[in-house]
């Protein structure tokens, strides 16, 4: 019988210091890298113990065992027995494994695994127990598909690997946007006036809501609608298009003559007393009740800056978006107190003022230490050469 493959490595082993001090990548922490790095080191160790046994011999003898195998399993229910149909599958198992048997080259590794197998299947009629003397005959020659699927399992371990390793790639991309965001903040000024830009933007934020709470009590919901329908050509202007009927009722019913909060007031009308006010109090109905949500959401908000403001070009084209609509909705001082905002974002100041209130709004008193002690900085620098490795490794081409 053919001698067992000794096999003194851990297949399972997951360190990757082999790998880095191969890589380069010793001083980077990183789970995701040492994953991959030790799938490459286990395929490595995989295919070296294939080349060790012969290579092709062991594809040969892999290949043998599993044909005999596959006959041993597909026979086992068939040919144990006494019946009839029992004894003709025995005696195609006999037929078929002997002539594989006999097929077999003298020199292939786990030979006599195949012969002894075979001696153990040879009588006339089989229990479950001769089965399992056969694979136990066969476990000689198992060894080599063994070697073969352990190289499949380390080829699906780096695949597994490539992804998370690219997931965490994309995450720390992320991260490093975030770290840089921060580090821009913790430049800031935080004794800057902020108020130059808080309170023109405050004060055009609360005339809009006035201007647009007035707009919806006195126009008709069909002029409200076709604000809206304009906004589409308008990327900063984020009302929310209508679902389809509800557009084509207030577009070609009389009812559309009516405000927004007169048709949600209706919406709560009997179908008696409805009658007395709309052209079709069921139609009304459907198309009204059912999107109270909708309609109550059309509001000035669209129209609002928030706060803090955006960097200056975007906001210079915000306000010149929202400009012919605040016209529509609102008086000349309100159109007024947006183009003094505009304004602003020309001013040299603007840069300034802008980032220190986006410090005093989103930076945490945990993120002020980080950036005082330095921490923030060198957690970046880590992301970052974590970042550099991992694409080194990617680019790597590995096995298909």
């Amino acid at each position: 019988m053919s001698e067992r493959v000794h096999d003194t490595h851990d297949h399972n082993a997951t360190d990757g210091t082999e790998g880095d001090r191969r890589d380069g990548h010793e001083h980077v922490d990183s789970p995701a890298l040492a994953d991959l790095e030790a799938a490459r080191d286990r395929f490595e160790r995989a295919t070296q113990r294939i080349e060790d046994h012969g290579g092709d011999a062991v594809h040969e003898a892999a290949a043998a065992y599993r044909d005999a195998d596959e006959l041993l399993t597909g026979y086992v229910d068939r040919a144990t027995g006494t019946g009839r149909e029992n004894f003709k599958a025995y005696v195609e198992l006999e037929g078929k494994f002997s002539t594989l048997v006999e097929n077999l080259p003298d020199d292939l590794k786990g030979r006599a695994a195949f012969d002894d197998a075979l001696d153990a299947i040879d009588k006339r009629r089989l229990s479950e127990s001769d089965f399992e003397r056969a694979h136990d005959a066969l476990e000689p020659a198992a060894q080599y598909a063994e070697l073969l699927d352990e190289r499949e399992a380390a080829r699906e371990a780096i695949d597994d690997a490539r992804t998370a390793a690219a997931k965490r790639r994309r995450e720390i991309e992320r991260q490093i946007s975030e770290h840089e965001r921060l580090l821009e903040l913790g430049t800031a000024d935080l004794d800057a006036p902020v108020e130059q830009l808080r309170d023109p933007v405050e004060a055009y934020n609360d005339a809009i809501r006035e201007a647009f709470t007035e707009y919806r009590l006195e126009t008709p919901a069909r002029e409200v609608f076709a604000l809206v329908d304009r906004s589409r050509w308008y990327p900063f202007v984020g009302f929310r298009q209508p679902p389809a009927d509800l557009k084509a009722y207030v577009e070609e019913s009389s009812d559309g003559e009516y405000s927004i909060p007169k048709l949600l007031e209706f919406a709560g009308y009997s179908h008696s007393k409805l009658e007395h006010y709309v052209e079709d109090a069921d139609v009304l109905k459907r198309r009204v009740a059912t999107q109270q949500t909708y309609l109550d959401g059309i509001d000035a908000e669209a129209l609002t800056i928030d706060w803090p403001p955006e960097p200056a070009g975007a906001l210079e084209r915000r306000v010149r978006e929202y400009r012919p609509f605040v016209a529509r909705v609102a008086d000349e001082e309100t159109v007024a107190q947006l183009r003094e905002i505009r304004l602003r974002t020309y001013d040299d100041e603007y840069d300034r003022l802008q980032t220190a209130a986006q410090a005093v709004e989103q930076l945490t008193a945990e993120e002020r230490e980080q950036l005082a002690n330095g921490a923030l900085a060198d957690d970046l620098d880590s992301l970052r050469a974590e970042k550099a490795a991992l694409e080194s490794a990617l680019d790597v081409d590995d096995p298909v």
